[in-house]
């Protein structure tokens, strides 16, 4: 590459299962996002709606990458990926909307952050929620209270520390960060084998985070990076199912933290309490995600400015 051609596109996955008109709003608010050229990528999990196809067609820097079918949301992220081996890359949900500026907020905080595997920006709900996307990594503690009485007393002490949200929202390190939305340092990704597919959906991103810390890596939460996700699709199309998937996934994560058979009794707990759990939300007709928001996206409007010049290891 020539010194005049400038930075290299940044390559942008987005794991598709028709999407719909939401797809229109991804790639349009994307070109206001960065001054970086991007290359956007479909990682088409079997669409039958056209949208995928149809923004292809109309620009130029979107291609389609079909998977061969819905084979989940870490494995079509891995095949949207596939190629890269440094830099950064962006993978975020197709139904989310990018405020002017937020992708090069990410990429500056990026070069603060050298230990960074991932980024991630403050998540809007279109209700002016702000979405608890920088979370610390479960523990026995706090998964139990949290997933006990999230729904029922959503300010519960377990859930606040689990989420951070009694935090006024910052630039700092966290435990794991939404993977709706994530700047990932490629190299670190591929060092760990990016997302483990045995995740269908959910989880996929704590498990990655997971591994990535025990590599001595950090993941960084960019509140000065905006996008705002309307979410749910998956859930809205196939509720129960995707409950169930939720809590199948939770149970894989949970189980692979406790090996061994000293800890078999454990994991049989984890198995029937989640199985209840799961009981109660097809009962009580909860999604997935339990508890609500405790916070409004007008907090952001505190959000100190970030360091200039200044890089950061944690």
């Amino acid at each position: 590459m020539s010194p005049d051609s400038g930075p290299p596109p940044l390559r942008v996955v987005a794991v598709t299962y028709s999407p719909g008109e939401a797809l229109d709003g991804f790639v349009e608010s994307l070109a206001a996002a960065t001054s970086r050229p991007v290359e956007v990528v479909l990682a088409d999990n079997g669409s039958t709606d056209g949208a995928p196809e149809r923004a292809a067609a109309q620009h130029p820097h979107v291609r389609v990458l079909r998977t061969g079918g819905n084979i989940g949301y870490g494995a079509a992220a891995n095949a949207g990926l596939a190629g890269v081996r440094t830099g950064r890359a962006l993978i975020a949900n197709p139904d989310l909307r990018f405020h002017p500026g937020s992708v090069d907020e990410l990429l500056a905080a990026a070069d603060r952050w050298p230990r960074a595997a991932t980024l991630g920006p403050a998540i809007m709900t279109p209700a002016g929620e702000l979405y608890p996307s920088a979370r610390d990594l479960p523990r026995l503690s706090t998964g139990a209270g949290h997933a006990l009485l999230g729904w029922a007393w959503p300010g519960n002490p377990w859930t606040a520390r689990y989420r951070r949200e009694r935090e006024a929202p910052r630039e700092r390190p966290a435990g794991w960060l939404s993977g709706s939305c994530l700047l990932v340092d490629v190299a670190a990704f591929w060092s760990v084998g990016g997302f483990d597919p045995g995740y269908f959906m959910y989880f996929e991103d704590v498990d990655l985070a997971e591994r990535l810390t025990r590599r001595g890596w950090l993941h960084v939460y960019v509140p000065t990076a905006v996008v705002e996700h309307e979410g749910g699709h998956a859930t809205r199309r196939e509720p129960h199912r995707m409950q169930r998937v939720h809590h199948t996934s939770a149970l894989r994560y949970l189980s692979r933290q406790h090996p061994g058979r000293r800890n078999a009794p454990l994991r049989g707990a984890f198995r029937a309490g989640l199985g209840g759990r799961m009981l109660v939300s097809y009962v009580s007709g909860r999604v997935a995600a339990g508890a609500r928001f405790q916070r409004r996206a007008k907090d952001l409007a505190a959000v100190p400015a970030p360091p200039t010049g200044e890089r950061r290891d944690g």
